[in-house]
């Protein structure tokens, strides 16, 4: 059987009637790399109910990070929306996924393309200072139907920034787009339209996205999968995995959970 940890929460943070976030302890024997996922659960009637989680933490980071929406009637969700600080938390041991590193191609910048909790992979990436060094620029872009659904994400991107070792080299390299569908912002309107039209790389005073020095990572919604790996492969990028590096990577290993 797998190698399992029972972790306990430590912290538990509801952004909206949809979206949570958690912290938990961390086994010291488990390792994975930035970006990746892992399986995490509960035990429900006497049994693990696990589904797969993006770790929001950086791989150097002592507790695990959690971002999740909350599904009233999902068979997992329903329970772990009611976590309280002290609770068991079944993690496992082995993490896997593509949006790491090392299936890109060397470039210039590194665009993090998320929606909703297709934010989480994103989070543990820019904590990793190895990102930094690979690239000038990271632009994470967020986008949700309303506002309040980015709270979880400025708030980690403000911590960075002000961060008394991280911040100096987040405030030179990172840019933050968060955007929204449903309400006035300063950004709104869909990823996809922001780069079909050339405005999110405009609004961050970039060139138009190139694949000779952008590289880029999906992960969000199935429509907006499909509409960026369309746009992606029509400008001549080409998908990386595990065996041969590319100009951009797709999570699919889950969308909703």
């Amino acid at each position: 059987m797998a190698t399992m940890y029972t972790e306990t929460v430590k912290t538990v943070r509801h952004w909206t009637d949809r979206l949570f976030s958690f912290t938990a302890t961390r086994n010291p024997g488990f390792r994975f790399i930035s970006g990746q996922f892992t399986m995490i659960g509960l035990q429900i009637n006497g049994r693990p109910l696990l589904r797969a989680y993006s770790m929001c933490s950086a791989n150097h980071e002592e507790q695990m990070e959690f971002f999740s929406i909350k599904v009233p009637d999902g068979p997992l969700t329903q329970h772990l929306q009611k976590l309280q600080p002290g609770d068991s938390l079944i993690v496992g041991g082995k993490a896997t996924g593509t949006l790491i590193q090392d299936n890109l191609l060397p470039g210039k910048t590194l665009y993090l393309l998320g929606t909703g909790t297709g934010l989480a992979p994103f989070i543990s990436i820019i904590k990793d200072p190895d990102t930094y060094e690979r690239y000038d620029h990271i632009v994470l872009a967020h986008g949700c139907r309303e506002i309040a659904e980015l709270g979880y994400g400025e708030m980690v991107v403000n911590n960075l920034l002000a961060d008394e070792f991280f911040g100096e080299l987040a405030r030179e390299k990172l840019l933050y787009y968060p955007t929204v569908t449903r309400e006035p912002f300063r950004n709104t309107g869909r990823i996809t339209t922001l780069f079909e039209t050339g405005k999110l790389e405009a609004d961050l005073g970039l060139p138009r996205l190139n694949r000779e020095t952008d590289r880029v990572m999906l992960c969000g919604s199935p429509q907006m999968l499909t509409d960026l790996n369309r746009m992606l492969e029509e400008r001549g990028f080409a998908e990386g995995n595990h065996s041969e590096p590319g100009h951009f990577v797709i999570e699919k290993a889950f969308v909703e959970k």
